[in-house]
């Protein structure tokens, strides 16, 4: 790929990675606010609350299956021009979600949006990338990490809000602005980059691949149904397996394949979407699980169960400053060590939790597990990028993409799979609390693969960013 312009500068641009990490966290934003105002859209689009989640899912399907197609559409058409394409159909689908009369044009309006969200991001980190020096990486992944931090966390608390002291319709109304402003900067910022010769679209594998991660993703949405339709799920599930398993076979033969599975002959880039997919799972899981096992385990309100996740929230943006320096000083084998390890003992921690510990105890554990799971995001987003050529960036970016969104779409699904599970194989006087314990220590268990991962590391893994 080359850039147009004539600018020709190689250095990493700020506003340019603030710009995508603001976009970034509308879409992540979007993705789970939209539940704490399921029932306030239900009652005006008269339809029963559990309806609602066809609206999520359509969000996701759409995300998940053009996430793969990105990379080639900014090579084909340019980097600005795709990129301010899908801040403006993301934000047109916003205001047409508020407008909805009914939960058909919802779900059609959200699918709309789904297909800005997989544009918008995963081109807009491609140009950071490939725009910053291999010793920016460090900063430049510091951007664009603390959104997935942020906004699972926020999301109920924001979405509490404003369904509360407004209307539904202003979670999706506030991206209107947002969106405008975007669109504004982006084309100012964005440097038209694209490659000199595009290969044709590679269909076969974007058929193969949609419809593995559109069946992955209604799988495992079933999976937090109630009750939960296991013949469809396990249906689902198979359909993703067998033509995920395909899609595989084909990238490998094809000359010009939608993802390149090159990438993954690297090591670091191996580990960053291995051990960082199961650790984006975990982590993804947390959000989900807490505010549920202070509410229907420990018996709290909405506005207390926010309030205390909240601690999760600051853990993640007071340690995030010191993420590169640590990782500068220590390491990548080091810190991912210490977030995987501290991690696992901080879910065993919450394993312990029940409504007679104190409020101080429990905020001072999630405060921590928010430490730990914002350094440990930051090193795996770092580090899988580290040792990618610039000519492979595109491939490896798709790549990493697609696997992150089906490991954070996984988080949720696992998470209540473990805890429908436990609850099943417990006495029903104890299931309310001790149900979500034994979740929390089955995820801390999960997470000793990382664990391993990161110990089978190089020491000098990654080294050549470390340097300023």
């Amino acid at each position: 790929m080359r850039s147009t312009t004539s600018a020709g500068s190689s250095s990493f641009s700020r506003p340019l990675a603030l710009l995508v990490a603001g976009t970034y966290f509308m879409e992540i934003l979007d993705g789970t606010i939209i539940a704490t105002a399921a029932a306030g859209i239900a009652g005006d689009l008269h339809v029963r609350p559990v309806d609602i989640n066809l609206a999520m899912t359509s969000y996701l399907i759409t995300l998940a299956v053009g996430i793969p197609i990105s990379g080639w559409l900014a090579e084909r058409f340019g980097a600005r021009r795709v990129f301010t394409a899908a801040i403006g159909i993301f934000t047109v689908a916003s205001l047409l979600c508020a407008l909805s009369p009914n939960l058909a044009f919802l779900c059609g309006a959200r699918m709309l949006q789904g297909l800005g969200g997989a544009m918008m991001v995963p081109v807009g980190r491609l140009v950071v990338l490939r725009d910053a020096d291999r010793k920016e990486f460090l900063e430049a992944i510091a951007y664009l990490t603390w959104p997935a931090l942020i906004a699972p966390v926020l999301a109920p608390v924001l979405g509490g809000l404003l369904v509360t002291y407004a209307s539904w319709h202003w979670i999706f109304l506030i991206n209107v602005p947002l969106g405008i402003i975007a669109f504004a900067v982006a084309l100012r910022v964005v440097p038209d980059i694209r490659a000199r010769k595009v290969p044709p679209p590679d269909w076969t594998g974007f058929v193969l691949c949609g419809t593995a991660l559109a069946a992955v993703v209604i799988g495992m949405e079933l999976v937090g149904s109630a009750p939960t339709p296991w013949a469809a799920v396990v249906l689902w599930l198979l359909l993703a397996t067998v033509t995920g398993a395909a899609a595989l076979w084909w990238f490998k033969r094809s000359r010009h394949p939608l993802l390149d599975l090159r990438a993954l002959r690297i090591h670091t880039f191996r580990v960053g979407n291995g051990g960082g997919a199961m650790y984006r799972l975990i982590i993804n899981a947390v959000p989900f699980l807490l505010p549920l096992m202070f509410m229907l385990g420990f018996g709290w309100s909405a506005f207390e169960a926010g309030l205390m996740t909240m601690a999760v929230f600051a853990g993640n943006v007071l340690i995030k400053p010191a993420t590169s320096p640590l990782i500068r000083r220590f390491g990548f084998r080091t810190v991912l060590l210490l977030s995987n390890g501290g991690g696992a003992v901080a879910l065993v921690a919450c394993a312990f939790l029940n409504p007679g510990t104190p409020l101080v105890v429990m905020a001072v554990v999630l405060f921590v597990s928010g430490v730990l799971r914002s350094i440990g995001f930051s090193a795996y987003n770092t580090l899988q990028f580290v040792d990618v050529p610039k000519a492979r960036m595109a491939g490896a970016n798709t790549l990493s993409s697609t696997i992150a969104q089906i490991a954070t779409g996984l988080g949720v699904a696992v998470g209540a799979l473990i805890l429908r599970a436990a609850q099943s194989l417990l006495a029903p006087d104890v299931a309310p609390v001790a149900g979500y314990q034994w979740t929390f220590a089955v995820l801390a268990a999960i997470m000793l693969y990382p664990v391993v991962e990161a110990l089978l590391m190089n020491r000098t893994a990654g080294d050549l960013v470390r340097a300023k």
